[in-house]
């Protein structure tokens, strides 16, 4: 598989829109459904959903990569960050760090993305990684 970067007009992105039309609909939908049945959930409810959505997120996101994450550690700690009783499970560096880009991501969604994000993020993820060089900035070799 070549990745995204390798490929020789990777900085300059561009896709086929028609090829996306159904998937926006059904995302635009089922979003709609879930705002609105969201909007009438109380309190603890509305935590439960959002730590289930968020860690589901960070666990299929984390498989892409082929990295597996223990899903409880991920929703202990993302609970724990976004200060909510939560279980005494201590979560390796992956899960801790992908419980914070999330939260993060929770909290500052309607922010412009800026490098210094992206590079807050990386570092995050790669927290416990001895086998790179600059984690968190941009690829410096060819």
């Amino acid at each position: 598989m070549i990745w995204n970067w390798q490929q020789p007009d990777w900085l300059d992105f561009s896709w086929n829109r028609a090829r996306f039309v159904k998937a926006e609909e059904v995302f635009l939908v089922e979003s709609g459904e879930f705002a609105g049945m969201f909007k009438h959930l109380g309190r603890e409810d509305n935590d439960l959903v959002t730590v289930e959505a968020m860690s589901t997120e960070a666990v299929t996101t984390s498989e892409i990569e082929g990295e597996i994450l223990n899903r409880d550690s991920v929703q202990s700690s993302i609970r724990r960050q976004l200060g909510l009783a939560a279980d005494r499970r201590k979560a390796g560096p992956a899960e801790q760090g992908i419980a914070e880009v999330m939260v993060d991501l929770h909290r500052t969604f309607a922010e412009p993305l800026s490098a210094d994000t992206l590079f807050k993020w990386h570092r995050l993820l790669m927290s416990g990684r001895a086998d790179l060089e600059n984690p968190g900035s941009y690829r410096t070799h060819a």
